[in-house]
């Protein structure tokens, strides 16, 4: 046990102690402050001076009503109504006095028509809001000229009443299905991203040491199940570290903007009052799930003497991960569909989609008992042939960019033996 614990820790301070580990890790630790501020950052960069627009209001009345309606939806566009020429104007928007001309005039069916001019038409925010604030425009002159009040239009196209009431006592309200949703979101994407991270390095570490010949020395002196089971805990012992980091980070900064991250992607991804038993089943899902992936990018690694033939390699594991991760993403807004319901009993499947309906749905124990056992039991299916091809895997030398080769290292295991 004492060779197990050696392997951990020297796994552990190998990789803590690489470039690699700190430039992730501020990367991610910066994704995170940057995503907490990022209003802040638009603002700055987008200055407090307004996108002025010259008007030339050709009808006569529609200017008023049109900077009126713009005023009200949007601070950044300014209309200025001007009285020159429009090939004066033009000359000026080339020589950027404003961003854009637009000409207002009324056709002959007394409806409003607006013809817009600037060096490039990439604004695309600024045109969307021209074109829907002239068309409120349009419709106002619309509805008075066939004698229809104004308050009578803005009645039919308020939104209409639609309460959503659940018959099922034990079903979630909108209110908890937002809080779920947050913390659903955040532990799916953690699990993924962890997955696919330390689930590669685990290979390549692997490979590395066959690579260098350290492997021979590794296994002379601790089996190579003991060495394989250590390299994984080590390396999620890696994974908790940043983890833990990124959640004391996240934290810190969510705290100092409490106040500002309000409403938007915030409020539909509510984190607040969410159920105990919710972070709980994340936690068994999340360790299950990384163990379950952790023992298949070992034994994969074990077959390959090359950092280069790894990722060939672990192909189909990556594919497994990221297919669960977009039916899990689908799952979010329709965690009650059969595709969602079924995939989640499939163990590869299980850690994100049984997750995923647990924290959405209120769903019977005996599934999720059903989904864990069933989990429980293909890591230990997949630690104990991961551990026979490890053992005959890390002994394999040469080029190896197939599956088959789990069938010559269980054969050396034997031969061994």
């Amino acid at each position: 046990m004492n060779k197990f614990w050696i392997i951990l820790a020297h796994t552990y301070m190998t990789r803590l102690k690489t470039k690699s580990f700190y430039i992730s890790t501020a990367i991610i630790l910066l994704f995170i402050v940057g995503m907490a501020n990022f209003q802040t950052i638009v603002d700055t960069f987008s200055g407090e001076d307004k996108n002025q627009i010259a008007v030339i209001d050709e009808s006569g009345e529609l200017f008023e009503a049109l900077q009126a309606n713009v005023s009200s939806t949007n601070d950044d566009i300014e209309l200025v109504a001007v009285e020159e020429s429009e090939e004066n104007v033009k000359e000026d928007v080339q020589d950027d006095v404003y961003q854009a001309l637009m000409v207002l005039e009324i056709n002959e069916e007394q409806l409003p028509e607006a013809t817009y001019y600037s060096n490039n038409i990439t604004e695309s925010s600024t045109l969307t809001v021209l074109e829907q604030q002239l068309q409120q425009v349009k419709v106002a002159l619309a509805t008075t000229a066939a004698g229809i009040d104004q308050e009578t239009i803005t009645d039919i196209y308020s939104p209409v009443t639609f309460q959503k009431i659940a018959l099922d006592e034990s079903a979630k309200t909108d209110e908890e299905l937002s809080q779920a949703r947050g913390i659903v979101y955040v532990m799916l994407f953690v699990l993924y991203i962890a997955v696919l991270m330390y689930g590669t390095m685990i290979a390549t570490d692997v490979a590395t040491e066959k690579s260098s010949r350290v492997m021979e020395i590794l296994v002379s002196s601790a089996s190579p199940v003991t060495h394989m089971f250590a390299k994984i805990s080590g390396i999620a012992l890696l994974g908790l570290t940043q983890i833990i980091l990124f959640v004391v980070v996240g934290y810190s900064v969510i705290q100092a903007k409490q106040e500002e991250l309000t409403g938007g992607i915030f409020e539909y991804f509510g984190l607040q009052d969410t159920s105990l038993s919710v972070y709980i089943y994340g936690v068994i899902f999340f360790l299950l799930g990384y163990l379950l992936y952790a023992t298949l990018a070992a034994m994969l690694g074990s077959l390959v003497s090359r950092v280069e033939d790894v990722n060939q390699l672990i192909t189909p594991m990556t594919l497994l991960v990221v297919a669960a991760f977009l039916l899990a993403m689908f799952g979010l807004n329709m965690p009650e569909s059969t595709i969602v319901t079924v995939t989640s009993f499939i163990p590869f499947f299980t850690p994100m989609l049984m997750f995923l309906r647990v924290g959405m749905l209120d769903i019977a124990f005996w599934e999720v008992a059903i989904s864990l056992g069933l989990l429980i039991g293909t890591i230990i299916i997949l630690a104990l042939i991961g551990a026979r091809v490890y053992k005959g895997g890390v002994l394999m030398y040469g080029r190896s960019s197939s599956l088959k080769d789990m069938k010559k290292a269980i054969e050396l295991t034997k031969k061994e033996k």
